[in-house]
């Protein structure tokens, strides 16, 4: 196989004799070249879609195509590069069949008795990603052009901002920024000249500067303090102790609610938010599960059913934390995402 175009940082351990056999219809030999980028590539497909659902789907064609087309593979690139060009665009295709307009989800909607909120963001769609999924991706290092850590650019923050962009502009962000690959190279992904590789980056670029929330870091693990912090929050949460969560957030903490576009920022907005959930009136009680998702804290939080002895998921919490407070709490009411995070629907009580 000859690969001209391939850079050290691809580092791709196939043979010519590999894809040769794959190529005359041998099953094995094609899981063996493309099972490898699997996980790397549905987490790219989830940055372009916000997706973990449909990243999964995308992956599965992407495979499939790869499958198909394996033939006209000629080596001119590296066999991860080729696989990332089918994914991105098979995701723009995507993106441009549906319009990718915010859904209606199954307890998404805020409250009837909202109080105003601080600001309406614009309604996205955005799933959160377990990190169980993240675990095991290979360490490869990206291009000498990323600016951005593989699992720092998984983080909400920067996944909803690219879900606020063009679709075209949000695959160029992350090819160039995230994976590293040079202008040049998009441009022949994309089937796209330079120059307009260049100015999807620029633009970008400054909508991710212009981000109320800024990107989080690399994902750290776990201190102590952070985990008292995590089992303050989930005891008080449990008991509807509101003034002690609110007492765990940062003075400009936000709490968001993908698709729905109402959004509270400060102690004083958050608490009068919370005190109308009406979740924990009439004794029922709700019970916090802890995960991770996107590199940070999670919660499935489950309501107790008063006609049964079960708990039903509510949806999922995402936190936010900087130092020893917490930033943001983003919650999702879509269920679907439960299995992803091996949660049941139901608990119990």
């Amino acid at each position: 196989m000859h690969e001209e175009g391939t850079r050290p940082w691809e580092n791709q351990p196939v043979t010519d004799a590999t894809i040769e056999r794959a190529r005359d219809g041998d099953e094995e030999a094609f899981r063996t070249l493309t099972e490898p980028h699997r996980g790397e590539l549905q987490v790219h497909c989830y940055r372009i879609l916000g997706s973990v659902q449909d990243a999964e789907d995308m992956v599965q064609e992407t495979l499939l195509s790869a499958w198909r087309g394996l033939g006209g593979f000629e080596g001119r690139s590296s066999l991860r590069s080729w696989l990332y060009t089918i994914a991105t665009n098979r995701c723009l295709n995507a993106l441009r069949a549906s319009g990718r307009r915010a859904r209606d989800v199954l307890g998404a909607d805020a409250p009837a008795n909202a109080p105003q909120p601080t600001r309406r963001g614009e309604p996205i769609w955005l799933q959160p990603y377990p990190d169980a999924l993240l675990e095991g991706l290979p360490d490869r290092a990206a291009g000498p052009d990323a600016r951005y850590e593989a699992k720092e650019a998984v983080g909400l923050a920067f996944v909803s901002g690219l879900q606020r962009m063009p679709p075209r502009q949000r695959a160029v962000l992350v090819l160039r920024d995230v994976l590293g690959y040079r202008a040049a190279e998009v441009a022949a992904m994309l089937e796209t000249t330079e120059a307009s590789v260049n100015s999807a980056l620029q633009r970008a670029r400054a909508a991710i500067e212009a981000m109320p929330e800024r990107p989080d870091g690399p994902a750290l693990p776990a201190s102590p303090a952070q985990r008292e912090l995590l089992a303050t929050f989930s005891e008080a949460f449990e008991r509807g102790d509101i003034e002690t969560v609110v007492g765990l957030l940062t003075e400009d903490a936000w709490i968001r609610m993908p698709p729905e576009p109402l959004e509270y920022q400060g102690k004083a907005a958050i608490a009068e938010f919370l005190g109308v959930l009406g979740i924990w009136r009439d004794g029922g009680g709700i019970r916090l599960v802890p995960t991770r998702a996107n590199g940070q804290p999670a919660f499935a939080y489950y309501l107790s059913d008063a006609q049964a002895d079960v708990a039903h998921a509510g949806g999922l919490f995402v936190l936010g934390i900087e130092g020893d407070a917490i930033t943001t709490i983003t919650r999702f009411g879509d269920n679907g995402v439960l299995p992803y995070f091996g949660l049941p629907r139901t608990l119990p009580r």
